[in-house]
């Protein structure tokens, strides 16, 4: 329905979406409704380096409603490699697209709502992760500044990772398992920028190099995308050039795959190339280099 003309001209005319902007789809069958009952799972539980085997997935409003394969994609992996998984009991927005508008105010109020769920889960032995940069960069970064004094706060900060960091300690620690089953080809994979300004390195390419056939071209520029900026029919425009130079590098690669770990800057992408290839996540792309 959201991609129907008349559809698509209302919100034009009324919210000042773009008309040729690629909005996302909303799942009835959500991240949420899949997980229901699949928390656990390991028998086991092994400790390693910051690691502590257990992870609570804060699922995000987007892959919730928009991307749900990405939580159940994550779930899947981290439980290949004897990770404990269970979904956040409950969470609201995250915040940052009211950061990006100035609205303060409601980035406190959603802090409220998440922040002690959050830190009940850690003060149970569970680490944190989302399949959204922006959203692990909200926990790690943003509210940790602008809250310095909060304690629950500060305790999120230090048990929450980017889902290919989390991979790879494990993966220093000999407990990633590499019994990939499937090559992948070429990928263009695009690093988004909330996730590199988190200081992490390149993690998901390392993870992804660890497959065997596999070629990993990287792409570190911005999608142009960045949250309404990419919708909005005042900047819509504007965003399309951005994104050029990255279509440019996609194109260029011939990959047999195209990813970003930002599911919004790769449906930007994607949708600048024609959708060809169409985007992907690395935490699909692993779950297939796995077989499972």
């Amino acid at each position: 329905a959201n991609r129907a003309k008349p559809t698509r001209a209302l919100l034009e005319k009324t919210l000042g979406v773009d008309r040729d902007a690629r909005v996302p789809e909303y799942h009835a069958d959500t991240a949420r409704r899949r997980m229901k009952g699949m928390d656990g799972g390991v028998a086991e539980i092994t400790p390693a380096g910051r690691t502590r085997g257990k992870v609570a997935l804060f699922a995000t409003c987007y892959c919730n409603f928009s991307y749900p394969q990405a939580v159940e994609d994550l779930a899947a992996v981290l439980r290949h490699n004897g990770v404990a998984v269970k979904l956040v009991e409950r969470e609201v927005c995250c915040g940052m697209p009211k950061l990006e508008l100035g609205d303060l105010e409601s980035v406190a109020r959603y802090k409220e709502k998440n922040i002690p769920v959050l830190a009940a889960a850690v003060r149970e032995g569970w680490d944190i992760t989302a399949a959204i940069p922006s959203c692990v960069l909200m926990f790690r970064q943003e509210l940790p500044l602008m809250f310095p004094d909060d304690e629950d706060v500060q305790l999120v900060k230090r048990h929450l990772f980017d889902p290919f960091e989390y991979l790879w300690q494990r993966h220093q620690a000999g407990l990633l398992k590499l019994d990939f089953a499937n090559p992948l080809g070429k990928i263009a994979y695009h690093a988004p920028c909330h996730q590199r300004v988190q200081n992490i390195g390149p993690k998901t390419r390392d993870i992804l190099k660890l497959i065997g056939g596999t070629e990993i071209e990287m792409i570190e520029r911005c999608s142009g995308h960045d949250g309404t900026y990419g919708v909005k029919k005042a900047t819509y425009a504007i965003s399309r050039k951005i994104a050029k130079p990255v279509e440019n590098r996609v194109s260029q690669a011939e990959a047999t795959h195209f990813a970003s770990d930002c599911p919004m800057a790769a449906s930007h992408i994607a949708h600048g190339l024609g959708d060809a290839p169409g985007a992907e996540s690395p935490l699909s792309l692993l779950r297939r280099a796995y077989g499972i």
